[in-house]
């Protein structure tokens, strides 16, 4: 059980250092597009972020150095008693290895703490640092830490169509994953995709991306007794999205498509564990 465990962290580390570091948990989000391009966009609600400190702990409890010999089988494929001579090899390639594990530990550590711009979120100091940094952001109207990565935020902006719109973005932190995405395309078309706004548009479990994927696993081996296998605490997603726009709407995928209302339409997406695909909508400015 320990070697599963071992197993699933150290592979939920690496997903988690090729895909997002972020996670919506309980929010309510609304995009408003003009057709002459003008917009705004507001996020409340949480927003969670792993911090190098548990990825570094992650990492380092992912491959402890603690040799646990692999089954051994005979010709037809069933498991059988290892020989000694089997185990002794096994533990030569084990330790012949361990060079390579703690160099790839160590890089993998060095990439957590360049995806947070060098900033440890398991030390106070750093949280309060981060914050100020974020409040410093035009937008960040609101961002108090609640505890185990959670931020409570309010996002507010507005301004012109005249480049791409992502959110969120933080200065000096290159954290993938983002929530909203707008395009701007040729002849004032504009596609709003929000890939973090679902289960399986992100990942498999949860509408969390990497973060899924990681806690799938760990319910998989929530049978080993090895505390140092743990992984950190994430919300569910849980929100609605809203796209408030004028302009001429040329695809959707909202279950009941655009609603009226006295200045153009609507679209209205309930996210849950259960949402099957991320919302997308394309736009037709006119300007």
């Amino acid at each position: 059980m320990k070697h599963a465990a071992r197993t699933a962290a150290a592979a939920g580390l690496a997903m988690l250092l090729s895909g997002c570091f972020m996670s919506p948990g309980k929010f309510t989000s609304d995009l408003r597009i003009n057709e002459d391009g003008r917009f705004a966009f507001f996020y409340t609600g949480e927003i969670s972020i792993l911090g190098i400190g548990e990825l570094a702990e992650m990492g380092a409890n992912a491959d402890d150095d603690e040799f646990s010999a692999q089954a051994c089988t005979t010709n037809s494929g069933e498991t059988r008693e290892c020989t000694a001579s089997e185990l002794t090899a096994q533990r030569e390639a084990w330790d012949e290895e361990a060079p390579a594990r703690a160099d790839k530990r160590l890089q993998e550590a060095q990439m957590a703490k360049m995806m947070l711009g060098e900033m440890d979120l398991s030390d106070p100091q750093n949280i309060d640092e981060f914050t100020r940094k974020l409040q410093r952001q035009r937008g960040w109207e609101e961002v108090s830490y609640r505890d185990d990565g959670i931020f409570d935020v309010r996002f507010a902006i507005d301004g012109t169509l005249d480049h791409d719109f992502m959110f969120p973005t933080m200065e000096g932190s290159p954290l993938p994953g983002s929530f909203v995405q707008v395009y701007l395309r040729d002849d004032d078309i504009v596609r709003v995709e929000a890939p973090a706004f679902s289960a399986a548009g992100s990942g498999p479990a949860a509408g969390l991306g990497s973060f899924g994927q990681l806690m799938g696993m760990a319910a998989r081996s929530e049978a080993s007794n090895d505390s140092k296998a743990e992984i950190p605490n994430i919300p569910p997603i849980d929100g609605t999205f809203t796209i408030q726009t004028n302009a001429t709407i040329l695809a959707n995928n909202t279950d009941e498509g655009p609603n009226p209302t006295p200045t153009g339409y609507v679209l209205s997406w309930r996210i849950d564990k259960q949402t099957s695909a991320a919302p997308t909508a394309l736009l037709q400015l006119k300007r």
